[in-house]
């Protein structure tokens, strides 16, 4: 990408999005095309068109999803798959009447079976079922890829898609009805903390291994991969290690400083049992992944404490 070429990013405000600009004009990257989800509804098709055909972006990073935890994902299905096939659709679809150079489409590593072999790879996709859970969130990222590959074999579109592994970092989302499993247990914990008590809940048995990613981390793969992949199949995007969740609570107690018990409340579900991500592909073109997990939670509690006392 040139350093003046106008480049959209899809959802700049969120967790991924606001990451991927700061890492743009940290390389020097200074003609962004921006839009709150107040000036431009991604789902509104007509709306999305005259988008584009105004303002021409050259590039596209399509990081504006609808998205949320193992609870959200369940009450919501419709909106979670409605809302993301809109999206998807509308900006892609653009893309391609509006003659955009390249497309990057962020999913998610949620789209695999919930059997998968592990650690999966990219040729493990729609060879089993997906986990009940987010299967409507999944369904909508899966149709994303399938969006990118097929314009790109019948218009010749180089639209390629980025599946990150769960992610992590500041502006995440750390409302307990809504929120993945880090924000949600930073806030946990802090509150625990602060309010003196000797005890927290986790979801689970504890005993499922995730992998995390450090949010700027995958900006920097988003650019990486924007600059030097071409082609049809999606990239994994992890760090290639993995955590037992009872131990990610363990570690974050030790970074918040909450020395209570930590109990498991078994009653409420596990979600798929582990998912880590082969990482061969991208690790082979030069990327990997910088910020190992405690370092990164160290950061992520550092701007949420910050956020609480500026709000």
């Amino acid at each position: 990408m040139d350093k003046g070429a106008r480049i959209f990013v899809a959802g700049h405000r969120g967790l991924v999005g606001s990451s991927i600009i700061s890492c743009l004009k940290k390389e020097g990257y200074h003609n962004l095309v921006l839009r709150t989800s107040k000036e431009l509804d991604l789902r509104r098709q007509a709306d999305v068109e005259a988008f584009f055909k105004e303002e021409r972006p050259e590039y596209v990073f399509v990081a504006a999803a609808k998205v949320g935890g193992i609870l959200a994902n369940s009450t919501y299905p419709a909106e979670f798959i409605y809302d993301n096939l809109m999206i998807e659709a509308n900006v892609i679809h653009s893309s391609y009447l509006s003659g955009v150079r390249k497309l990057l489409f962020l999913g998610s590593s949620c789209i695999y079976p919930k059997f998968a072999p592990q650690p999966i790879k990219e040729e493990h996709l729609l060879t089993g079922s997906l986990e009940p859970t987010n299967e409507a969130y999944a369904l909508a990222k899966i149709t994303g890829i399938g969006l990118c590959r097929h314009y790109r074999s019948q218009y010749g579109c180089d639209f390629i898609s980025a599946m990150p592994t769960n992610l992590y970092g500041p502006n995440d989302n750390f409302d307990l009805s809504s929120s993945h499993v880090i924000p949600a247990l930073i806030r946990k914990v802090h509150e625990a903390k602060v309010s003196g008590k000797d005890s927290m809940v986790i979801w689970g048995s504890g005993k499922p291994r995730r992998e995390f990613l450090y949010v700027d981390d995958l900006a920097d793969a988003c650019v990486f991969l924007m600059n030097r992949y071409t082609g049809e199949s999606h990239i994994n995007v992890g760090t290639g290690k993995d955590v037992e969740i009872r131990e990610l609570a363990e570690i974050i107690s030790e970074v918040v400083g909450f020395r209570g018990r930590i109990d498991l409340d078994t009653s409420k579900p596990d979600g798929t049992p582990k998912k880590l991500l082969d990482v061969q592909r991208i690790e082979q073109m030069g990327w990997r992944a910088k910020t190992d997990l405690r370092k990164g939670l160290e950061l992520t509690y550092k701007w949420y404490v910050s956020s609480l006392e500026r709000s």
